[in-house]
């Protein structure tokens, strides 16, 4: 041993010294610091407004007994009047900070509201009335940036500790001073730091009706919602939802949500998971589908998943595709063929048809699913379409325009019923 070390400290310096020159340079870069408010004020902020609001940003849909409830992302909710769908009514809004997604059930509505979950008496569906909120069941979520800067999650960690909630986000230009050893950083600036954080769904209706693009999913009594890698999971049987679990991780970034039979089906960038509710309270996970990088929506109709990948700034590589999938078999899923499309985003399908935003508006005849595109229906152009509900032979679609409503009771004759503008 006495030979060995200083034969070992010998070398540990030559090498030191030989092989890694350090420098230390001016690193300047802009980085998200969080915009908060105190938990009092954030939940005192709740308001339902029998004025109605100009929608400035589409967002997502829920239709429950003739009226919509349209979410813009981060402000609150619309309330439409539809029970006319060729003349839509604004008739309210509920100011919701934080909220992206609505689910309705036995006249509640459910909405997430950044850390909190909250719902409304909807007896009357034109005038809700707020009942109460679950506290921080989504305790690290987020609201979305506007840009390509990290973020500062050491300040947000920081917030959440001081009873604080982030509502917002404010660039600011930083300047470190880092040391490199031959070009390799050995202290990294906080805009590279990464956190545990959740980004950011005839006769009278028991459940509403939401679009592809939710994160909320109804099955039995219970409410799914997923986040970033998260779900969470709510019994909504008795007087108040209950947490019946901790969250747990399901899939990277799961973007949207689709019940189907016993089966949740997940969007994902990188597939589409499929998970059995069996049991409710345990879903277990069965496949995956894996695909080419990208946001993707999904629904599911006889046996045959629909699933749409479109490039965008957060969502991968520039591949505009629609996929069908043989799922009769949940634990062998069969992807039976690819479509090109010019950029889809939202869909849906009701008795055989199948409604796709992509280049505004397409719809087919689904049969043989090699056939599709010799069966489309209709194209419309113009818009750019987002999501969209089919129910009762009206076909409800948000762009980012406005609502756009079309009449599908004959599909030889598909026409345009209204469109309620978004903007002044």
């Amino acid at each position: 041993m006495k030979r060995i070390i200083p034969l070992f400290l010998a070398f540990t310096a030559l090498f030191l010294s030989g092989c890694f020159e350090s420098r230390v340079e001016k690193v300047e870069y802009t980085i998200n610091e969080p915009v908060t408010l105190s938990v009092t004020e954030f939940r005192n902020s709740v308001k339902v407004n029998t004025t109605p609001r100009t929608i400035e940003e589409r967002g997502k849909l829920c239709l429950y007994n003739g009226y919509l409830y349209i979410s813009e992302p981060e402000v609150g909710i619309h309330i439409i009047d539809n029970r006319n769908p060729a003349n839509p009514q604004s008739v309210g809004f509920i100011e919701l900070m934080g909220n992206a997604d609505v689910s309705i059930r036995n006249d509640r509505l459910y909405a997430d509201s950044y850390i909190d979950l909250v719902w409304f008496d909807l007896t009357n569906p034109a005038k809700p009335q707020l009942i109460n909120r679950l506290e921080g069941v989504f305790p690290f979520a987020l609201p979305p940036t506007e840009n390509d800067y990290g973020c500062n999650y050491n300040a947000c960690h920081t917030a959440f500790a001081e009873n604080q909630v982030v509502v917002g986000w404010k660039p600011k230009k930083r300047v470190e001073w880092v040391e490199r050893y031959n070009g390799e950083d050995m202290m990294m600036p906080e805009a590279s730091q990464s956190g545990d954080f959740l980004s950011n769904s005839s006769g009278g209706m028991s459940t509403g009706v939401v679009g592809s693009m939710s994160r909320f999913g109804l099955y039995d009594s219970y409410l799914y919602v997923v986040m970033n890698s998260q779900m969470t999971i709510f019994n909504l049987a008795g007087d108040e939802p209950v947490k019946v679990r901790e969250s747990f991780y399901v899939n990277q970034d799961v973007e949207t949500i689709f019940p189907y039979k016993d089966y949740l089906f997940l969007g994902t960038p990188t597939g589409m998971a499929i998970y059995s509710v069996a049991n409710p309270e345990e879903p277990g996970y069965i496949s995956t589908v894996w695909h080419i990088f990208g946001c993707d929506p999904v629904v599911v109709e006889n046996d045959l998943a629909y699933v749409t990948i479109h490039s965008d700034n957060w969502c991968g590589q520039n591949v505009n595709q629609l996929l069908i999938i043989d799922v009769s078999d949940v634990y062998s899923p069969n992807h039976l063929v690819t479509y090109s499309m010019k950029k889809p985003k939202g869909l849906g399908i009701d008795n055989g048809t199948l409604f796709v935003c992509d280049d505004g508006l397409q719809v087919f005849k689904v049969g043989d699913p090699q056939q599709l595109m010799a069966n489309r229906l209709v194209h419309y152009s113009g818009m750019e379409g987002y999501d969209c509900i089919p129910y009762n032979n009206v076909l409800m679609m948000i762009a980012d325009d406005g609502l756009y409503q079309y009449d599908y009771t004959d599909l030889s004759r598909i026409s345009k019923l209204s469109h309620l503008k978004i903007g002044k």
